[in-house]
């Protein structure tokens, strides 16, 4: 899978009460949209994992995305 992410892109993840909180400028939303769109066309399904040491701001929590049949 390959990805293309946007100059300057900024994502933070983090978990408030029962929610995830996903941050990000323009170029981080335009990134992730990316990213599902890349995810939603793999054969077989597959997933992807953000993190603080993959791509997110620090103390992020990690993201995982996963396509289902």
């Amino acid at each position: 899978m390959h990805f293309t992410w946007e100059d300057g892109f900024t994502i933070r993840v983090t978990r408030e009460k029962d929610a995830v909180l996903i941050s990000a400028n323009k170029a981080g939303l335009r990134s992730l949209a990316n990213h599902l769109l890349t995810l939603a066309e793999e054969t077989p399904p597959g997933h992807f994992h953000l993190d603080e040491y993959n791509s997110l701001e620090d103390n992020s929590t990690e993201l995982i995305v996963e396509l289902i049949e």
